[in-house]
């Protein structure tokens, strides 16, 4: 229980900022299918992921997970970063899921490869230090919903639609949906909607708690990304360090018995203190110093 937790709350250690940022206005990245965008004035310390591969409904593929990967790594360390939202840069769809079309020239080596990648991926989503959420404005399909599931908060238009449909396909899901939906909904449920490949609205979404919010569509396509900006905002004005503790202590909490997941809670309390302790004895110092050069 404990070696998972110490490298969790190494993850807290003191983060250095990136030398570049990227942004998706800047012209190298309008051809890239992950692009960063650091948000500025009142929203800054919300980092956006936009996923931009419109001739395939921002499907994942190889190219697609390798640069989501390389963008998780760097905002890892990033200490600018307090919530990393996702949202889609194509209109009407969040992700459509794996992309089967690739898929068919691969063999089976390279399939079984690429679907660790993409259980890799989803577990560096889940293991983000920043709270993170998914802004939900058109299709979540199979592996879209997985993503949307390895983030924290969840955000839909009311017209979404999402469902783990691999059943439907004769496939299982396979990048955690199985383990990660039972834990938001509860087992049974869970179950039926994955035996029946069965697909919701965001409204039908909400009632179930698969979403914490559904919002009603506007004209612009993009009412769930303004809603999880709106959640972001929430978020920004709290502590930093305690936000990423209480991730810590739930997500770890969550995987064990009560007993355990409370002396889980006691270590992140403990390693919060210490950090407060840590920011106090520094600020100390640099007034002394400051003083000294009076």
């Amino acid at each position: 229980m404990l070696r998972p937790l110490t490298s969790a709350l190494r993850l807290l250690r003191p983060w250095k900022p990136l030398q570049t940022r990227g942004c998706a206005s800047d012209e190298a990245a309008r051809g890239r299918e992950i692009q960063v965008r650091a948000l500025e004035g009142p929203d800054q310390g919300i980092t956006e992921i936009l996923m931009n591969r419109p001739r395939a409904r921002n499907a994942l593929g190889n190219v697609f997970v390798s640069e989501l990967l390389e963008a998780l790594a760097q905002l890892r360390e990033d200490r600018q970063v307090r919530v990393l939202l996702f949202r889609s840069a194509v209109k009407g769809v969040f992700c459509a899921g794996a992309d089967l079309k690739e898929r068919e020239q691969m063999s089976e080596a390279e399939v079984e490869v690429f679907v660790q990648r993409l259980r890799g991926m989803m577990t560096e989503i889940a293991a983000f230090p920043a709270p993170t959420i998914a802004a939900l404005d058109g299709f979540a399909l199979g592996g879209g919903l997985e993503l949307a599931l390895a983030c924290d908060l969840r955000v839909a238009a009311s017209t979404a639609v999402m469902g783990l449909i691999e059943t439907t396909r004769g496939l299982l899901p396979g990048a955690g949906g199985t383990q990660r939906l039972p834990r938001c909904l509860g087992v049974a449920l869970a179950k039926e909607l994955i035996f029946t490949g069965r697909r919701l609205s965001g409204t039908q979404a909400q009632v179930l708690g698969l979403v914490n919010h559904a919002v009603a569509q506007n004209e612009e396509g993009n009412a769930a990304y303004h809603r999880a900006r709106a959640l972001a905002q929430e978020i920004l004005p709290q502590a930093p360090i305690a936000v990423r503790l209480s991730k810590v202590a739930i997500d770890r909490g969550m995987e064990v018995d009560i007993a355990s997941g409370m002396a889980i809670e006691g270590i992140c309390y403990a390693q919060l203190h210490i950090r407060l302790l840590q920011e106090t004895a520094s600020s100390l110092e640099e007034c002394k110093q400051y003083a000294s050069r009076g």
